[in-house]
């Protein structure tokens, strides 16, 4: 043995370590008496027979208060919040079983702290003599408050984050940051934020100068209804401009009163409504915390316990602000939605038509109902379009998805599509110069940013014309569902007519067809939103909107309705465009069509045609206009026609002359110089009629003016 393990030995007893635990008693009594874990141990019946210093200290009880005494009666008097009875139960069965308890968490408070929330972990065992005998219970608590109060403040921060990271409504999500903030970290919580934060705006800048505009946004309390409250949820609120949530807000820096002092005094004597809650529930701990995003301050949140409980802490505090901090971040998320779906309502409304007027051709009603779970607006849109000759375009397109991008592109096909009718194409042919711009806008798209799925791809459309000369409609459609068409008995049926692709696949042509319905007959054409849904397929939603519209003579508006309450199953899954239209055909009396022979004669025969037809109308006071007219058109179609000519005059909301022949050549309005003879004859129509224009049929073209109508005698002219 060398000099080092010497010294070790004549350090250590040499008496086994067995034999000292056996021999020592007392020793061993002693570091139990001492072990800062409490510890006490219970007799069969549950009464106790000994308390370490630990547990006397950590109850706040004396041992002489509790030796003696039944498990059952001394629990009461250490926290009157503990659950004596399970305590009780699960001692009990630790004694009967001999199957130890182990970490269980109990919370309560301590006799000289009793409104200061406390956990603890307990622990319990069976007690056996050397002969195996039961001899009682041993428990042992260990104060864990530090440790429970850090788990329930992480789990309020993630409860926070999830929950206010759920929605998109700045109301919903401040009044989320209340709900959860009470009552684990406050009585009363008030969440007010800047007006234009609600708005969606943008916070306004220089607060500082003018108090600003603020609204009670969210707020919770331990009081039901919330009696401790001076504004209710959604009203507007003020602030003296000294206040200390006023000062919150212009420093951007947080408020914890612990007990009210000399800086909620002046707050009390310029804020008497409040004053007073304070007055009826006791002196108030506050923490005030300003919530900011970005740089930007939205509003405050007010904390406030009331006399009963602890003030609040500095850890109190971290904890609000980092509460705050993490709804703000929701909030302001909010914010900025409610802004971009302002935007997109906005600009849908502004595309969409604000008024439809198929004149007396047409009755027209019609329906839009958004998506219910609709990020924006959507890209669902209708119109009703004038077109010459009486005639009227309907349409109904479908642009997928939501948002400003979708409105942005139902606007542009909107658009495009009314100046494509402008110019009288055909519904396919209307289609297939539609399909070509889509194709433009997802090369322009994908050439700016190929990540981005294009809008405009995809859409579908559905065109109709009726004329009421022919009593004919004519409609193609790409990708849309099919128009419904309701005669005067009731009866629905559905046109047979190719689906055609949807825009933006291009290569593929569109079919139309045309057929005769009957006078006082209904069109309905709507997008897929009204048919199709997540639990109900397409062609239950057409049995069901066939019969719905089958209907007699029931007004347009109502009939609007009783489709929707009738094929809607619940809150619509996608937008919703319902257009319906009741025809009005013209009157043989209403038509005047003469067949001209290609002769020299022809421009006096057709301005006798016209003066008599204009008399027997009784519209004497438009013969020099219409006849000039009527003389410059017939002229045109004799000198560079190919032989045949129509002449037809419609009298409807408008005077409309058309003259029609085989040429397919476009008439072009010049300015003729003083010296030309001739070349003034477009001219002159263009300053005597309301509007003029081209269209082009299957065997030539139409050349067509209207005329106002005289009203009471006088004849309003647009010149």
């Amino acid at each position: 043995m060398d000099a080092s393990d010497s010294a070790g030995a004549a350090g250590r007893s040499s008496e086994p370590i067995d034999e000292w635990w056996h021999s020592d008693l007392p020793m061993l009594e002693r570091i139990l008496a001492l072990s800062p874990v409490g510890m006490a141990a219970l007799d069969g019946d549950l009464r106790f027979v000994w308390v370490n210093e630990a547990l006397e200290r950590l109850g706040g009880v004396p041992r002489e208060q509790r030796l003696g005494k039944r498990l059952r009666d001394v629990l009461p008097i250490l926290d009157l919040r503990l659950d004596v009875e399970g305590i009780v139960s699960r001692t009990q069965r630790v004694l009967d079983t001999g199957q130890p308890l182990v970490d269980h968490l109990i919370r309560g408070g301590t006799k000289t702290q009793p409104q200061r929330p406390c956990a603890y972990s307990l622990s319990i065992f069976r007690i056996h003599d050397a002969a195996d005998r039961v001899l009682g219970v041993s428990f042992m608590v260990l104060d864990v408050t530090d440790r429970w109060r850090a788990r329930e403040r992480l789990a309020l921060l993630n409860e926070v984050g999830a929950q206010t990271g759920s929605t998109l409504d700045v109301m919903h999500t401040a009044q989320i940051l209340a709900d959860v903030s009470v009552p684990r970290l406050a009585d009363f919580v008030a969440v007010d934020l800047l007006e234009s934060v609600v708005r969606g705006d943008t916070p306004r800048t220089g607060a500082h100068l003018h108090p600003p505009q603020m609204r009670r946004a969210g707020q919770q309390s331990i009081h039901k209804g919330l009696p401790d409250s001076v504004a209710a949820t959604g009203q507007a609120v003020d602030f003296h401009p000294d206040s200390p949530e006023m000062q919150c807000m212009h420093d951007g820096r947080s408020r914890l009163e612990a007990q009210p002092g000399a800086s909620t005094r002046g707050w009390f004597a310029t804020d008497l409504a409040r004053a007073a809650k304070i007055h009826e529930y006791g002196s108030l701990s506050l923490i005030l915390v300003p919530i900011r995003a970005l740089n930007d301050v939205l509003g405050v949140v007010r904390f406030i316990r009331w006399q009963l409980r602890d003030p609040f802490e500095q850890d109190d505090l971290l904890l609000a602000e980092e509460v705050v901090a993490r709804a703000a971040v929701s909030i302001d998320n909010a914010r900025r939605y409610t802004r971009q779906h302002s935007t997109a309502l906005a600009l849908q409304r502004s595309l969409l038509p604000r008024s439809l007027n198929g004149g007396s051709t047409l009755d027209v009603a019609w329906r839009y109902l958004p998506a219910h779970s609709s990020d924006g607006a959507g890209g669902d849109w209708f119109d009703v379009i004038p077109l010459s000759g009486a005639r009227v375009a309907m349409v109904v397109g479908d642009v997928v998805g939501h948002g400003i991008d979708a409105a942005a592109t139902m606007g542009r096909l909107r658009t495009t599509v009314r100046t494509l009718a402008d110019i009288d194409l055909p519904p396919d042919e209307l289609l297939a110069h539609l399909d070509d711009l889509v194709l433009r806008l997802i090369d322009e798209e994908q050439t700016a940013d190929p990540s981005l799925a294009p809008a405009a791809l995809g859409a579908t459309c559905l065109y109709v014309v009726y004329d009421p000369v022919t009593r004919k409609c004519a409609m193609s459609r790409a990708g849309h569902p099919p128009a419904a068409v309701i005669t005067p008995d009731g009866s629905v049926t559905f046109p047979d007519l190719p689906a055609g692709p949807p825009l933006g696949l291009g290569a593929l042509p569109f079919e139309s067809t045309e057929f005769e319905i009957v006078d006082g007959s209904a069109l309905a054409l709507y997008s897929d939103g009204l048919i199709r849904s997540r639990d109900q397929d397409i062609d239950v939603g057409l049995t069901r909107l066939r019969n719905a519209l089958a209907s007699r003579e029931a007004r347009l508006d109502e009939l609007c309705g009783t489709v929707l309450n009738s094929v809607l199953t619940g809150e619509p899954d996608d937008d919703v465009a319902l257009l319906l239209a009741r025809t009005h055909a013209l009157s043989e009396d209403q038509v005047a069509t003469w067949e001209l022979t290609s002769h020299p004669s022809v421009v006096a025969d057709a301005r006798s045609l016209t003066t008599d037809r204009l008399t027997a109308w009784g519209l004497d006071s438009l013969n020099f206009t219409v006849e000039l007219i009527v003389s410059e058109l017939v002229t045109n179609a004799f000198r560079y026609g190919n032989g045949h000519i129509r002449l037809r005059l419609i009298r409807q909301d408008t005077l409309i002359c058309e003259v029609s022949d085989a040429s397919n050549s476009s008439p072009r309005m010049r300015h003729a110089r003083t010296t030309d003879e001739g070349g003034r004859g477009l001219f002159l129509v263009a300053q005597l009629a309301r509007r003029w224009g081209t269209r082009y049929t299957a065997d030539g073209k139409i050349v067509w003016a209207e005329e106002h109508l005289p009203v009471n005698g006088t004849l309003y002219q647009a010149i």
